[in-house]
């Protein structure tokens, strides 16, 4: 028999669940079946935001049914036993708030923003759809149209869409990373009301989920609140731990090259195998957050805004990303958008250049300076926006990092070191482990692509 929602009335406290303190205004405790909350107390305002975590993404799915997570995310707003199709949302826009969800390739999310005296709407609701959903057959098929058509108008609609899947295909060889999030056509148009709620049955439990609290509240409140809600909810014994496949060592730089009609600025992008954040030992990847700051950060100020936008004049745009959390192997890219009249062949020549100069000299100390004091005063802005820490908070603790991990990695990426962020850029700046990818028109010619 599945969880009966429970009346809308405030009960005591059953029992008091294991409590930690970690950064201002956050705390958190584990309800007796698994189920972690984290409060974060902001009372400027009369307003909440709740989320719920699951640690299961498109990293998690069957092969054979990728995007089978980001569709059990639509069908998580049809019918519950309590509730009909749309209801939920209804509900929450009829309250004066607003809610939405997301997948990646660690995590599901959920969320609502709300009057803070209405949390025990949403949590009673939220804690519903956790174990009650009940999708009609046709609501299935309907929404899987709705799903192909999102991938025809995200993916399919313009050239980076189908160019960033190649890229990260040919970056994973063997990593579930290596699929797309929203899934390949052929394989969501196979979807059906079974295999989704098998997925459903899989991973939606307490015991897999963080429940996140961020707002004008109580820990008290909040604690009565969740153990009301969600205590009756059983862990799962179908939850697993996460066992993926694994990266084997990469031995050759990979490289794609696509044409498309429709681009109008040729591209060329480079994608590196980077490691992740790791729980208890971030050091590493927060010297290559500084590295990806410093090199590529900004359009103005950074190593190749400078070399090959207002230097050489080789390109019309150029810049540098890491991913940084995540349960597995993240990535560290580069780009740069040739000026019209210069190849993509010389382009990446620009660039190995500035990135071959950059390995030797590391960076200039006064920029280093510069790029802290901006994260420095980012995490302070950061204090202001509920729905941002939370985000923060919730895709840390569902890539496998802790509390105690996101109190420090501001303090370890201020104490990153010019000699470390050289170091980081010779270890992660390694051809076997890039894939290089050219995005040019039809009628460009290989190695003289330019406009």
């Amino acid at each position: 028999m599945r969880h009966t929602l429970p009346a809308l009335v405030l009960l005591p406290l059953m029992h008091a669940p294991a409590a930690a303190q970690v950064g201002p205004g956050v705390s958190s405790f584990t309800l007796d079946n698994g189920l972690m909350v984290v409060v974060i107390a902001d009372h400027r305002a009369p307003v909440v935001t709740q989320m719920i975590w699951y640690r299961v993404g498109s990293a998690d799915e069957p092969q054979g049914q990728s995007g089978i997570a980001h569709f059990l995310e639509h069908l998580m707003f049809k019918a519950t036993e309590t509730l009909e199709d749309g209801e939920f949302s209804r509900i929450v826009s009829e309250n004066g708030g607003s809610d939405n969800a997301f997948t990646s390739t660690d995590y599901t999310a959920y969320y609502q923003r709300i009057a803070s005296d209405r949390l025990e709407l949403v949590m009673a609701m939220e804690a519903d759809r956790m174990v009650n959903l009940d999708p009609s057959a046709a609501g299935v098929l309907s929404e899987r149209d709705v799903v192909l058509e999102e991938r025809r108008q995200v993916v399919e609609s313009a050239p980076g869409g189908p160019f960033g899947e190649a890229r990260r295909a040919a970056l994973y060889l063997n990593h579930p990373y290596g699929r797309p999030v929203i899934g390949w056509e052929h394989e969501i148009a196979q979807f059906d009301r079974d295999m989704a709620m098998a997925f459903y049955a899989r991973h939606y439990s307490p015991n897999n989920a963080v429940l996140m609290i961020a707002g004008d509240v109580e820990r008290s409140d909040v604690e009565a609140l969740a153990t009301r809600h969600f205590g009756p909810i059983p862990a799962s014994t179908a939850v697993a731990p996460r066992l993926r496949p694994q990266e084997p060592p990469h031995r050759a730089a990979r490289r794609i090259e696509m044409r498309d009609a429709r681009v109008r600025e040729p591209l060329v992008v480079r994608s590196y195998l980077a490691p992740q954040r790791l729980s208890g030992d971030q050091h590493a990847a927060a010297a290559l957050a500084i590295l990806a700051d410093v090199l590529g950060g900004s359009g103005t100020t950074s190593v190749m805004a400078r070399d090959l936008v207002l230097g050489d004049g080789v390109a019309l745009d150029a810049s540098a990303s890491y991913s940084a959390t995540g349960l597995d192997v993240q990535s560290f890219g580069v780009h740069v958008t040739p000026r019209p009249g210069v190849s993509l062949a010389q382009a990446e020549a620009a660039m190995d250049a500035t990135i071959a100069r950059f390995i030797v000299e590391g960076p200039d100390p006064a920029q280093l300076a510069r790029v802290k004091g901006r994260i420095r005063a980012s995490e302070i802005y950061a204090l202001d926006d509920q729905s941002r820490r939370a985000r923060r908070i919730g895709a840390a603790l569902t890539s496998g990092l802790t509390l105690e991990d996101v109190a420090q990695w501001p303090e370890l990426l201020d104490a990153v070191t010019g000699e470390e962020v050289r170091a980081a850029a010779a270890s992660v700046f390694r051809p076997e482990n890039s894939v290089t990818g050219w995005l040019a028109a039809p009628d460009a010619e290989s190695g003289e692509v330019g406009q």
